[in-house]
């Protein structure tokens, strides 16, 4: 079985859960999420804990399981703490600015990038260079990050774009005359 789902994801005070047929929902103090579970998966509740298994011996019902239990995981703690990402916006000029359920950047293009934000999902400007995700869905908070990113990913040769708050851009050297 997978060393992932032997482990329980426990439920703290205030959480929520319903199974409805597969369907599993969890609720708290951040709001609601809904999974549907997979024919080979067993989902079992025992004080306080969900204990996820795969139904059969098949190597697809084990790592299935092992998914479904970290996604769980997940939910919980997008449902009581919320998922955030932060990116960074290096270059002359390149500024962020939220209005809305709309992300107005300025990333050196002729005209100004606008970005719906998709409903679930809070964006923050602490200033104008930075610009702060918020969410529940913690894979849905990645994909507005990953999304905002690819207008102007951080290019190597002066490292001008949008990056991510943790990540490291190599420098590359300048070609020699």
């Amino acid at each position: 079985m997978s060393r992932i789902a032997k482990e329980p994801v426990e439920l703290p005070q205030g959480i929520e859960f319903r199974q409805e047929g597969n369907v599993v929902t969890i609720k708290g103090s951040k709001g609601s999420l809904s999974l549907e579970l997979n024919a080979e998966v067993v989902l079992s509740q025992d004080e306080g804990a969900l204990k996820v298994g795969p139904r059969s011996g098949s190597r697809f019902s084990t790592a299935i399981a092992g998914t479904t239990r970290a996604l769980l995981a997940n939910m919980v703690q997008g449902v009581t703490d919320g998922f955030e990402r932060k990116l960074e916006l290096v270059g002359v000029g390149y500024r962020a600015q939220a209005q809305g359920n709309k992300l107005n950047l300025t990333l050196g293009f002729s005209h100004p990038v606008v970005y719906d934000v998709p409903e679930g999902i809070s964006v923050e400007t602490p200033s104008q260079t930075e610009v702060v995700i918020k969410g529940t869905d913690k894979q849905k908070v990645g994909q507005v990050a990953a999304e905002i990113r690819r207008f102007r990913p951080p290019e190597p040769y002066k490292g001008k774009g949008v990056r991510y708050a943790d990540e490291r851009v190599v420098i590359k050297e300048a070609k020699k005359k």
